[in-house]
């Protein structure tokens, strides 16, 4: 009965994919009345977040933010849907990619790339970036071992673009495939999530106690691959700009967690001033440090701090892309 229930769900988000996107934001609009007033989808959660992350907000900024967030995750949720029915000259109307000749650089000096980004706008949407590069992409992903039709389903709606997927225990195995040539390959990874209670790499995130993944982190200092940063900005409703920097090229000099920290401050700084684009219903924080578990001093790094600043600024003045 569960494959069945499972199969229908699927068929039901294909033909929704089938919709304008003006009846689709409509949607959206009702779904958001019935997920925040009626449903209460994890609002728990996403408060418990919000006042942790920011403690000097009052309780009515807080719930503003919410009202926000909400809006924005029904948008990004019909947003995903719809790229069952969105080929890439349809999308390429609604995402930008910016200084992407910083990414092909690389590809022309002979190197790989380890892409980071995180959970914040619309991330599906960032699948288009294959057709942009030279890399061959590799995103790294969590299988939804639990429910076979839906992991079909995303798998052929992220791959449609050209990418390679990679489940996140392998990500390891090919990390050491990208500097290789002819075809160099691109890591792409949300670094974001939740890892495993047992994580040792922990560290303050927005006012927390909060541990991260080391695949980032080790990849980096192993294979010597140049790291980049994901930005993506919402220009307005159904239209982003992505954007990419450097956060390293090379180990030398750096400390041994210099690029997990030059990641937090990064996404931190971009999560603090719109927070609401971020994926607050997300347990973030459902494990707690145990002693012998080290926290990492965080200690900011300026450079990126006036890069985000900028870039950020020059994507607010954008009206339409």
């Amino acid at each position: 009965m569960k494959i069945y229930v499972q199969r229908l769900s699927v068929a039901l988000l294909k033909a929704l994919a089938y919709l304008p996107f003006p009846v689709l934001y409509a949607l959206s609009d009702l779904f958001y009345f019935l997920v925040f007033y009626l449903i209460g989808y994890r609002k728990k959660v996403v408060y418990q977040n919000l006042r942790n992350s920011f403690p000097e907000k009052t309780e009515e900024e807080v719930n503003a933010i919410a009202k926000k967030y909400y809006r924005h995750f029904c948008d990004i949720t019909l947003e995903t849907i719809k790229m069952n029915r969105l080929p890439i000259e349809k999308l390429k109307k609604h995402v930008r990619f910016d200084h992407v000749d910083r990414l092909n650089k690389n590809f022309e000096d002979g190197k790989g790339v380890l892409l980071l980004c995180f959970h914040y706008n619309n991330w599906e949407w960032n699948a288009g970036l294959s057709k942009h590069v030279k890399h061959e992409i590799y995103g790294v992903y969590s299988p939804l071992k639990s429910n076979p039709p839906m992991e079909d389903y995303m798998s052929k709606m992220r791959l449609q673009y050209g990418s390679t997927k990679v489940p996140m225990q392998n990500a390891p195995r090919a990390s050491f495939t990208i500097n290789k040539g002819p075809n160099y390959g691109m890591l792409w990874l949300a670094a974001d999530q939740t890892p495993p209670s047992a994580s040792q790499y922990w560290t303050t995130f927005l006012n927390q106690e909060t541990p991260f993944f080391s695949g980032p982190q080790k990849i980096a200092s192993k294979t010597n691959t140049p790291v980049f940063f994901h930005y993506i900005h919402k220009v307005k409703r159904g239209q982003y700009v992505a954007d990419f920097f450097e956060i390293s090229a090379n180990r030398d000099g750096e400390s041994e967690h210099d690029i997990l920290l030059s990641y937090v401050d990064i996404i931190e700084q971009i999560i603090q001033k719109k927070p609401e684009y971020w994926l607050w219903s997300h347990r973030r924080w459902k494990h707690k440090r145990r002693e012998n578990q080290q926290l990492i001093p965080r200690n900011e790094h300026s450079s990126f701090k006036k890069i985000v600043d900028e870039m950020i600024d020059e994507k607010n003045k954008i009206k339409s892309i």
